[in-house]
């Protein structure tokens, strides 16, 4: 049992790098993407930051609809990767939403640093870090379970290879999305209660640094 999961660990190590890769692409193309925002389009994102730091209440999100709101997102997120990986044409939309994740959060906390400077990339630390830490790599092995049970599709139905069954590579692909989604609802939960906490260490923070941009 663990010879074989060693076994698969090394055949798949590629796939991790190229999936880590793709999603560090995508925060390092989301960042530079709000250098290429327009003026008025960064006047609306510094005034709804304005807004949000200036009204941040910690307890808004901190009970159970807030936690299934989130839990649900991320969930919904792990699920069409799961679906993605079911059949052959789905590959490319599995990279396409690792890219397009790690666009969201290098978008993000391009434009807290922009907007606070080194506040912003300590604010950023706090809200945006410590989540995605464990969120993000629970994609990325469930993305490269994905394209690998999608690469089996392919040699064992597209290259007429029907000698081997799909029902076990199945059932192990399904229980690795579930056992991840367990990890998600737990850091959902870290998300929902703790996370507000801590933004509101750093929030009037960037209060001050942005009455003092003001001035």
């Amino acid at each position: 049992m663990l010879r074989t999961f060693r076994n698969t660990l090394k055949e798949q190590i590629p796939l991790y790098i190229f999936v880590t890769v793709l999603f560090l692409m995508g925060v390092v193309f989301g960042a530079l993407m709000v250098n290429a925002l327009t003026l008025e389009q960064q006047q609306d994102i510094s005034r709804y930051l304005g807004d949000f730091v200036t009204n941040y209440k910690p307890g808004g999100m901190q009970d159970a609809a807030g936690f299934w709101s989130i839990a649900l997102l991320n969930l919904k997120w792990l699920g069409l990767i799961w679906i993605l990986g079911l059949s052959v044409i789905g590959l490319p939309g599995i990279l396409v939403l690792d890219f397009l994740k790690g666009v969201l959060i290098g978008f993000s906390v391009g434009c807290l640093i922009g907007e606070y400077t080194w506040s912003g990339l300590l604010f950023a630390l706090v809200s945006i870090a410590p989540h995605n830490l464990v969120l993000i790599p629970a994609l990325l092995v469930c993305s490269v379970a994905a394209v690998t049970f999608s690469l089996n599709i392919i040699r064992s139905r597209v290259m007429l290879r029907r000698h081997g069954s799909m029902a076990k590579p199945f059932m192990n692909y399904s229980l690795m999305v579930i056992s991840m989604a367990v990890i998600i609802l737990g850091i959902s939960t870290f998300e929902t209660w703790v996370t507000p906490v801590m933004i509101s260490w750093v929030a009037p923070i960037l209060e001050q640094a942005s009455t003092a941009s003001t001035l």
